[in-house]
């Protein structure tokens, strides 16, 4: 335990200035000293000489004695020379009258000696107030060393001390801060709601306990500036168990919630990651059930399909396909093409859910050939224009003759536009128009300049296909367009659910068409459908 120092001076190194303007008292009051000891420096007749001497000679004590000549007493002299030097002063003098004692009181001296003075209680006065100096001191210093502000205040909420680490926070200095009220001193606010907070000082008085601040308040310092601060106050007893006054304890909490909020980000962080980790493990999982689940539904599936062709030929040879016994809805040509078309249907399903799945994991193979469009689409469009012609619907094809080849994947650009003339040739009525437009167009591009410091934005005028299949009767409601391109989503309350389909058409196309570096959008008014697909020359 650090237990608070006791006199540790010897009487040789303890050096005493006297203030006397009698002469002889003050020649007297040196050989006492003398001869008990301690070292004279000086007599001064004056308080201006006093602080002077003081002030140049700075010696361990200070006897004063009150009445002395000028405009100045030893009073007032004391009262200088402790302020500004800390010297302890013990007051000389022949005057015990009620008013004087009590404004020498008031300068807290650590003694007072009437004359005639006697040589033992002279030591005893000196040796006294050495050691109850040396213990304010030692007690001054644990506090002006403290990491924490500290404010200590009487019951009248005066301002009686005040550290340098409180100075700092405040912006009130000590000689500034003296004797003033508290809330002068220290003001208070709630984070938040920036109203005034009562200071906890107040409450450590009333309560006669410790009071600990709430979280989120600020200090305002006296240019305005706000730290938020932790503190607590405590009630301060004599030795009868008297309050006597209370001290603040409180410190900058910035550093603390910067480590909370640092460790709270850090625990978010970390539980993102386990999140992120979980998400990509049930990711794998499905990915894998979609794999081994796909791949083990399409080998029955084809399976089924090769079976239904075999067995078509099979009975086709015995002349079983055609009986005129049997009624055209019970004929087994009619129970084959359902079989067939529900098997194909199923293919359909697990062969999109595939290549969504391939896509999706950046493996979808591509292999670029070179297109001549004028040439490649009028050949897939012949089956959707033979279907549309038996549904008595016109269909049109428009290709201008000098296209330039587009370098993209075959097999991807199939399955695109056979998609989307499909819809259009299943969501059109009769009577109803399909039209397919191809063209090149000038699309505007802002590329960053690298190479300049600026990183400038360039706009450039970019060739890119436009395949537009557009078809009347079918209209799109404004706000499931959106939607369209998600994964099994349909058109609630329409006849979409009437037509045959999977619902993942429109979802392959759009993953395909940004696998191919594309864009694909949809409008639906005034009676017309279009989905627009704008493709790269060049892959």
């Amino acid at each position: 335990m650090i237990g608070i120092p006791s006199d540790t001076r010897t009487k040789e190194k303890i050096r005493v200035l006297v203030v006397e303007d009698e002469y002889i008292l003050a020649i007297n009051l040196q050989e006492s000293l003398e001869s008990l000891g301690y070292v004279v420096l000086d007599i001064a007749d004056s308080a201006e000489g006093a602080i002077a001497k003081a002030t140049e000679l700075r010696p361990n004590l200070v006897l004063m004695d009150i009445r002395l000549r000028g405009e100045m007493d030893g009073i007032q002299a004391a009262e200088q020379i402790w302020h500004n030097l800390q010297i302890p002063v013990i007051y000389v003098t022949g005057h015990s009258d009620q008013s004087t004692v009590e404004r020498a009181t008031l300068t807290s001296p650590f003694g007072y000696i009437l004359k005639p003075i006697k040589e033992q209680e002279l030591y005893v006065a000196i040796q006294t107030a050495l050691n109850r100096y040396d213990r304010e001191q030692f007690l001054s210093s644990v506090l002006r060393e403290m990491g924490d502000g500290v404010i200590v205040v009487d019951t009248e909420l005066d301002v009686k001390y005040i550290n340098p680490v409180a100075e700092a926070l405040t912006g009130w200095r000590w000689n500034e801060a003296k004797d003033k009220m508290l809330t002068e001193v220290i003001q208070l606010i709630d984070e938040q709601t920036q109203l005034s907070v009562e200071n906890p000082i107040l409450a450590a008085l009333e309560q006669e306990t410790i009071i600990h601040l709430a979280s989120g308040v600020l200090l305002v310092a006296k240019d305005g500036t706000v730290t938020p601060v932790a503190d607590s106050a405590t009630p301060l007893r004599n030795s009868s168990g008297v309050i006597t006054g209370a001290v603040l304890v409180f410190r900058d909490d910035t550093q603390r919630r910067l480590t909370e909020e640092r460790n709270l980000a850090a625990e978010r962080a970390r539980q993102l990651e386990i999140q992120v980790a979980e998400l990509q493990r049930l990711n794998k999982l499905k990915e894998d059930f979609m794999a081994t689940t796909s791949h083990e539904m399409r080998t029955p599936l084809s399976n089924i399909k090769m079976t239904i062709s075999v067995l078509e030929n099979i009975l086709e040879g015995l002349g079983v396909l055609h009986l005129k016994a049997l009624s055209p809805s019970e004929s087994v040509a009619r129970y084959l093409a359902i079989l067939r078309d529900q098997c194909e249907r199923e293919l359909d399903l697990v062969d999109n859910l595939l290549h969504m799945r391939m896509i999706d994991a950046n493996v979808y193979p591509l292999e670029l050939t070179s297109i001549q469009l004028q040439n490649w689409l009028p050949h897939v469009a012949e089956y959707f224009q033979e279907r549309a012609q038996a549904r008595q619907q016109s269909f049109q094809v428009s290709v201008s003759p000098n296209l330039p080849p587009l370098v993209s994947d075959l097999a991807s650009l199939t399955e695109i536009v056979s998609e989307l003339l499909n819809n259009a040739c299943k969501y059109t009525p009769p009577d109803g128009q399909i039209t397919v437009d191809v063209r090149v167009i000038d699309t505007v591009k802002s590329l960053i300049n690298e190479d300049t410091e600026s990183g400038a934005l360039h706009n450039l005028q970019v060739p890119y296909f436009q395949i537009t299949i557009s078809n009347s009767g079918a209209i799109i409601p404004k706000q499931e367009q959106s939607r369209i391109f998600e994964a099994f989503y349909r058109i609630p309350q329409s006849d979409r659910w009437q037509q045959s389909g999977t619902g993942l058409g429109l979802a392959l196309v759009k993953k395909l068409v940004q696998y191919l570096q594309g864009t694909i959008q949809v409008t639906s008014y005034q009676g017309w459908t279009r989905f627009t697909v704008q493709l790269p020359l060049s892959l």
